[in-house]
């Protein structure tokens, strides 16, 4: 791998990280969301990301790309609110499964490794400029 194929690589993952905190804001957005059945309900999401290998390039590159967004399965919370317009007929409403504080810790993490890779990126500059001052 050369430094070259660093920028790639971080630049991938920049942009997994982006999406990654792009759901999160959504879910605590939609964190005390509630419904009237179940089924309507948010669920929490989450990006799923997939390191991909391209052998047929010239540098074998790596990079890491969002393949998709999955769901939550875990139910939605239950409340007795029978005074609540959106209650059912036995007067509960279902807030959204978004743990916050799950979400806030997400959150730091994702804001961490994308911090990890622009100084990555940075130290890979620093070090393609010295080699470019050897000759000197």
């Amino acid at each position: 791998m050369s430094l070259f194929d660093v920028f790639n690589l971080s630049g991938s993952a920049l942009t997994a990280q982006n999406a990654r905190l792009g759901t999160i804001a959504n879910n605590l957005a939609n964190a005390e969301s509630i419904s009237s059945t179940p089924e309507g309900t948010y669920r929490a999401q989450t990006p799923i990301f997939q390191s991909v290998y391209d052998e047929f390039s010239d540098s074998n590159s790596i990079a890491v790309k969002v393949i998709g967004i999955a769901e939550d399965s875990s139910p939605p919370q239950r409340r007795f609110e029978p005074q609540n317009p959106l209650a059912d007929d036995e007067g509960f409403i279902y807030v959204s499964n978004v743990n916050a504080v799950e979400q806030m810790s997400a959150m730091m993490a994702a804001s961490r490794s994308f911090q990890i890779n622009i100084e990555m990126m940075n130290n890979s500059k620093e070090l393609l400029l010295r080699t470019l001052t050897l000759g000197d």
